[in-house]
């Protein structure tokens, strides 16, 4: 994902857009997220719009949209976004009791009955209930966007025993100090405490509970599919919105960093053409799901302003295709004028503290990277926008979990090579985004 956090990153869906194209820069009215600029410049143009609009898609939409959606300052549950026929949106952030859905603009409210509010279970009927009672006679589209598993964790009853031994990955970069690294990871305090380790242990295990649900949704989904003999000409797309880290480099749980655990996210496809068993390894972003749904439903991907690619190459297989060899990934930081009153010492500007005075954002934590894979290159460039200018760089060949910070030490060719490159990319639009690399062999 080219921005590790939920409502850049959905928007980034949507539009097919990098942020800085689509311009939402966090979770907030003021950062962009659905507010009524959002809606009058980009969302009549998002790919559910023009599936609707000019290839003839019934669609439906069910879950989490943007994280502000339904604010009153952006027109309250009644504003339902053009391009969705059938449209049960959740207020709001993530939940999963005690929740409002706007169902095709009118407010429904939920309760804490597991049987009849249980928001993923809720969201697999509703999607049956299209799949049943759809017309025949269109094309369909549905987007199905669980906020599971998201905080707070709440699993249905059945699993909340489930995986009780299970705890967060190990990995070489666990509860490590990030040294050489920009201020905001340096100042994790390393080793964590024992109450940060457990929590973020409880976390891990109370999200793949939350995720048994929506295994079971997605059964149903494939079962209804294949009882209505639509499952062989239907493709699906299993994604998510973000990556997540819990105790690399010493920060305890959250998002919005640079590195691959933060910018990595699942993607599964099945469908028509695609052969079963096979694994891509060429660099995809989650710009490339809207032109690619547009380009499988027959529309001129040249029409749109879109950054992404369409992916129906690679998953047919087809030989010779010219892919990109790099993209842009690019957060913009989120702090607080005031200082945290738990972490005072760290100074005005910190935000999403946790007890131990650990931050996971600050105002800094604003960055732009270049992340490059190529035959002979898998690496990564980063620049600070912050009073260092700090840069970090990693060869993810030879240290996949980004501990050390070759900025220092990596050819100096290299070094300016990337930083024309993310300059590029970051003034890049529609085509412009998608030009190879400077790495590219080819």
């Amino acid at each position: 994902v080219p921005s590790a956090l939920c409502c850049p990153s959905r928007a980034s869906i949507l539009t097919g857009k990098y942020p800085h194209n689509h311009h939402v820069v966090n979770n907030t009215l003021e950062g962009n997220c659905s507010s009524k600029l959002w809606q009058k410049i980009q969302e009549p143009y998002t790919f559910p719009a023009l599936l609707k609009a000019m290839c003839g898609y019934q669609t439906f939409f069910a879950g989490k949209y943007l994280n502000e959606y339904g604010a009153e300052d952006a027109g309250g549950v009644g504003h339902v976004p053009p391009g969705w026929s059938f449209w049960y949106a959740l207020e709001k952030n993530s939940k999963y009791y005690n929740y409002t859905l706007s169902v095709n603009g009118k407010a429904r409210k939920h309760g804490e009955n597991y049987s009849v509010d249980y928001l993923t279970d809720v969201l697999a009927n509703m999607s049956l209930d299209f799949l049943e009672y759809k017309s025949n006679f269109e094309p369909f589209f549905m987007m199905i966007s669980t906020p599971a598993p998201h905080s707070p964790w709440t699993p249905a009853p059945q699993y909340s025993k489930s995986f009780q031994n299970v705890s967060a990955p190990r990995n070489s970069n666990f509860n490590i100090h990030g040294k050489n690294k920009h201020w905001l990871i340096r100042q994790a305090k390393t080793p964590m405490t024992n109450s940060s380790i457990q929590f973020l242990d409880d976390a891990y295990r109370k999200r793949w509970q939350t995720l048994l649900s929506v295994d079971d949704l997605i059964e149903k989904v494939v079962k209804k599919l294949e009882l209505n003999g639509e499952l062989d000409n239907t493709y699906i797309f299993y994604t998510s919105d973000n990556g997540f880290h819990t105790g690399q480099f010493s920060l305890p749980i959250d998002k919005r960093q640079l590195y691959e655990f933060d910018i990595k996210v699942p993607l599964l496809v099945r469908g028509p053409g695609v052969k079963p068993n096979q694994t891509n390894k060429m660099l995809v972003a989650n710009i490339d799901l809207g032109p690619t749904i547009l380009d499988i439903a027959g529309y001129d991907l040249n029409k749109t302003q879109m950054d992404g690619m369409s992916l129906l190459p690679l998953l047919r297989g087809d030989k010779n295709v010219t892919w990109r060899s790099d993209f842009l990934v690019e957060y913009q930081g989120e702090g607080y004028n005031g200082s945290d009153p738990t972490c005072p010492g760290l100074g005005p500007g910190v935000t999403h503290c946790f007890p131990d005075c650990v931050c996971e954002d600050s105002y800094n934590n604003t960055y732009a990277c270049v992340r490059t894979l190529s035959t002979s290159w898998d690496l990564q460039y980063c620049e600070f926008d912050d009073r260092e200018v700090f840069v970090e760089v990693y060869n993810l060949t030879a240290d996949p979990h980004q501990i050390n910070n070759i900025a220092k030490t990596i050819d100096q060719e290299i070094l300016e090579k990337m930083n024309y490159r993310l300059m590029m990319l970051q003034s890049c639009s529609g085509a412009t985004c998608r030009t190879p690399g400077v790495f590219d062999p080819g």
